[in-house]
């Protein structure tokens, strides 16, 4: 796997996809173009509890500009956002689906964005499921495997690196900082 664009290496982060898989589903080129082209997240398993990581993410994901669709068929409003109870139930076109769910459920998640007419599929960090993300290929879908949306973001478009992270991103560039009026 090379690097991405403006990029000198690529992450590698443990997973326990075979590095085949790796090359299919964490193509760093890929995750890039998702998270630019990507403007409403459909979170699957958005918790209504502010300590989950499902609520941090989908926090993080709405405050940098994502439209962030909660799906939860527990609860009414979640982050300021009506909830749904599944992706067939959401009125408007998905660009992406988050999933928070247990393994055992993404195939079904697959399914349900297929018929949904998602654009792409993201299984959340130490969420492996091989069969849905196939299925969500051969339908047509770009798809993530084993990795965190929060923290591609963060290291590809966000200012992870300006926190202590070591992102093993290495560029000449300088850093642009927003601009403040005050």
């Amino acid at each position: 796997m090379g690097p991405g664009p403006g990029t000198a290496c690529a992450v590698t982060l443990n997973s326990a996809l075979t590095p085949e898989q790796q090359r299919l589903y964490q193509d760093p080129r890929v995750i890039q173009r998702l998270l630019r082209e990507v403007r409403t997240i459909a979170v699957v398993g958005l918790s209504t509890d502010p300590q989950r990581a499902s609520w941090f993410v989908a926090n993080y994901l709405k405050k940098e500009g994502y439209r962030v669709i909660p799906v939860n068929p527990k609860a009414r409003e979640i982050l300021g956002e009506r909830a749904y109870p599944d992706l067939a139930s959401i009125p408007e076109p998905v660009d992406l689906v988050d999933v928070f769910r247990p393994a055992s459920e993404c195939l079904a998640v697959a399914r349900q964005a297929v018929a949904a007419g998602a654009k792409a599929l993201w299984l959340q960090l130490k969420l492996v499921n091989i069969e849905a993300a196939e299925y969500a290929v051969a339908s047509g879908l770009t798809v993530v495997v084993d990795r965190c949306v929060k923290m591609e973001h963060g290291r590809y478009l966000g200012r992870l690196h300006w926190a202590g992270m070591n992102t093993e991103i290495i560029s000449s560039r300088k850093a642009r900082f927003p601009l403040s009026k005050t």
